[in-house]
C-alpha cells in the first residue's frame, strides 16, 4: 500500500510554469506505475500524464504534450510534473495516483488529496 501527498500548486499567470511534486510513503513506491490526473469544476477527472515504475516509459494527454513533463526519483519516493507554458484551461485540481498505467482514473487504486493549480489570463 502507498500514501500520496501532492504539493507545488498555486496561482500563476498564463505562460508561466509550476512543478508539482507527489511524495509517497511505503517501501514499495519504486514498484508502482504512477499517474497525474486533473479535475476542473463541473468536469470529469481527466488523464494528464503517466510514468512506468522505472521511469522508462511516459505518456501524455494531447492537451499537455510538449508542455508538461512527468518524471520520478525512486530514491526520494517522489514523482514530479513539470508544467510549462501554462494556459487558463490548465486550471484544475491536480491529483497524483499510483498502482496502474492506464489513462482512466478508475483504474488507479491509490490517490492523493490533490493540489490546486490556477492559471490567470
Amino acid at each position: 500500500q502507498v500514501q500520496l501527498v501532492e504539493s507545488g500548486g498555486g496561482l500563476v499567470q498564463a505562460g508561466g510554469s509550476l512543478r508539482l511534486s507527489c511524495a509517497a510513503s511505503g517501501r514499495t513506491f519504486s514498484t508502482y506505475d504512477m499517474g497525474w490526473f486533473r479535475q476542473a469544476p463541473g468536469k470529469e477527472r481527466e488523464f494528464v500524464a503517466r510514468i512506468t515504475w522505472s521511469g522508462g516509459n511516459t505518456d501524455y494527454a494531447d492537451s499537455v504534450k510538449g508542455r508538461f513533463t512527468i518524471s520520478r526519483d525512486n530514491a526520494k519516493n517522489t514523482v514530479y510534473l513539470q508544467m510549462n507554458s501554462l494556459k487558463p484551461e490548465d486550471t484544475a485540481l491536480y491529483y497524483c495516483s499510483a498502482g496502474a498505467y492506464g489513462t482512466s482514473w478508475y483504474g488507479y487504486p491509490y490517490w492523493g488529496q490533490g493540489t490546486q493549480v490556477t492559471v490567470s489570463s
